[in-house]
């Protein structure tokens, strides 16, 4: 079980790094983007949902659970762009 632990610690510290990596493109995006109404773009968030469910079905996780992952994650995302875009 130790080994276990381990490994989901550092599955878990990758994860973190990941996420830092993908807000740093967030901030990118709202600085390259000209106008506040193009940080939202629904298709490219349906675009990111549908690429999540394949990836979970790829990678042998539960569909649903890639679903509300990437929904919280995105709009997350969207919001943490639209501060950095109302603070430049």
């Amino acid at each position: 079980m130790v080994e276990v632990r381990e490994g989901v610690d550092e599955t878990d510290r990758l994860l973190a790094d990941l996420l830092g990596l993908r807000f740093r493109y967030m901030e990118a995006a709202a600085r390259i983007k000209p106008k506040r109404e193009d940080v939202r773009d629904e298709a490219r968030k349906a675009e990111v949902l549908r690429h999540a469910k394949a990836n979970a079905l790829a990678a042998d996780y539960p569909i649903v659970l890639a679903e509300k992952i990437w929904e919280m994650l995105v709009e997350t995302s969207i919001a943490y762009e639209m501060e950095r875009f109302d603070a430049r």
